[in-house]
């Protein structure tokens, strides 16, 4: 069975890159029908926060990426990782050293000054040192030319194994390195594939050999290129890239955030729009380009856009709940809460700008735009807005039938039906720009068109 991982580190909230490795692993092991298990690389104490625990999960939820097995912790395996450890201690795989600090970095300086690349010489490699206060762990790295391995999107890689040294796996304090840890959790959870950023290429070949130390046969690897702003440097928050978590917050749908983060550095022939259901069937390591991913910002807010023009109004409606904190949302039918997104989604790149352009169904009272009201909220304009007024009882509220009538009263007044539309439309919105003004009309109803009229009435008046 195929078997993934997504491991964050819980320093920050969840950004782009870390959500398109999570969704990369997720379709794969989905597509395969196989797990996808999340744990957190919380071993930096200082700087891990449960806050960003929460976040990651809340945004991975957010995203749908649910998860099979955990989420597991390092900081709860201490015990897993120190068992490991004794064991390659014990079979002379690994030594302590004693080393402190300050003569690792006089030993660091004085072969900088040799030329030569700082490795770590094995002063303690065969002193016999058991375990002991500010005592680390090192393994010994067998004396061979080169570490190879395939990787699934580059073929193979090789790396000289004279540049690498006895490397630290259980530090002076008793927590495990970075790349023992994440060794003994793929072992221990069954690991398949590692899917993960080309910057951990480097890394690989140290993690290859606690494998061999081990006697584990290591998981697949496919590193995947980094996603770079537009100007071709690492994408960072200059460039524009927000948390998943203020994505949420812009606006964006998770189903379009998706779309878009798969879109980054995979294909599948020209198609462009994928439901993630479609993602799950058609995804392929193999269609991985290996070019770096560019982030567009403009292209977000299309795909963004794409969905919202092309989604299930309910489902837009449980997604724009949380932009309506100010409203009381039982006050209106669902039937009259769906009219009403029918008739700005196509007008909206995200839920932010279409709960703005909403917000005038939802209000007893519309606000004025005072410039657009004085100009068109004139006495000239007061008795037609009073005939509509008057007609409004026998008037059918279809959109045709109301354009026509508008149009037969603009003909009989003499006032051009854009000045008496716009008239309609500030009274109704408070604003020149809107929906269209006769599906306006038909969603919010005979009863609250003329409420608003009266309204702009004595606007005039006054």
């Amino acid at each position: 069975m195929v078997v993934t991982r997504f491991p964050p580190s819980p320093t920050g909230h969840l950004h782009l890159g870390g959500a398109r490795t999570a969704l990369f692993n997720w379709l794969f092991a989905r597509h395969n029908k196989g797990k996808f298990i999340l744990r957190f690389e919380d071993t930096d104490k200082e700087r891990s926060k449960k806050e960003y625990v929460d976040s990651i999960i809340e945004a991975l939820k957010w995203l749908g990426l649910d998860w099979d097995e955990g989420p597991y912790f390092q900081s709860e395996r201490l015990e897993i990782y120190n068992s490991y450890a004794k064991k390659l201690f014990e079979e002379g795989k690994a030594y302590y050293c004693e080393c402190c600090k300050e003569v690792l970095e006089k030993k660091k300086k004085e072969m900088l000054e040799k030329g030569l690349k700082p490795k770590y010489d094995g002063t303690c490699r065969n002193k016999n040192l058991g375990p002991g206060e500010g005592r680390a762990l090192r393994i010994k790295v067998p004396e061979i030319k080169e570490i190879v391995f395939e990787d699934l999107l580059r073929g193979k890689i090789v790396f000289p194994a004279e540049e690498i040294d006895d490397f630290i796996i259980v530090r002076s304090d008793g927590t495990p390195t970075y790349h023992f840890a994440v060794v003994i959790d793929d072992i221990t959870m069954g690991i398949t594939h590692v899917i993960r950023g080309d910057d951990h290429i480097s890394n690989t070949p140290k993690q290859l050999l606690i494998y061999e130390a081990l006697g584990a046969y290591p998981p697949e690897f496919a590193h995947i290129p980094m996603v770079l702003g537009p100007d071709g440097a690492r994408l960072s928050k200059r460039h524009g890239a927000k948390s998943i978590s203020e994505y949420r917050e812009a606006g964006f749908l998770p189903k379009a955030l998706i779309n878009y983060l798969a879109r980054l550095g995979w294909g599948y022939g020209d198609q462009e729009y994928f439901t993630v259901e479609e993602l799950i069937e058609k995804f392929d390591l193999r269609d991985v380009n290996l070019s770096p991913a560019r982030f567009d910002q403009d292209k977000l807010l299309a795909i963004n856009a794409y969905w919202i023009r092309n989604s299930d109004n309910k489902y837009l409606l449980e997604n724009l709940k949380s932009f309506f904190k100010a409203y009381d949302l039982r006050n209106f039918s669902e039937e009259y809460l769906l009219s009403a997104i029918e008739t700005v989604k196509t007008r909206s790149k995200t839920l932010l700008e279409m709960a703005e352009m909403m917000e005038f169904y939802l209000v007893e009272e519309v606000k004025y735009d005072l410039d657009s009201a004085k100009k068109f909220l004139v006495p000239e304009i007061k008795p037609l807005l009073q005939k509509i007024i008057e007609d409004l009882k026998d008037l059918p509220f279809d959109e045709k039938k109301l354009e026509e009538y508008f149009r037969n009263l603009a003909e009989k007044s003499g006032i051009k039906l854009k000045n008496i539309a716009q008239a309609v439309r500030i009274a109704l919105t408070g604003k020149m720009v809107s929906p269209g003004l006769f599906e306006i009309m038909k969603v919010l109803g005979k009863e609250r068109v003329k409420k608003r009229l009266e309204k702009a009435l004595k606007f005039i008046e006054s």
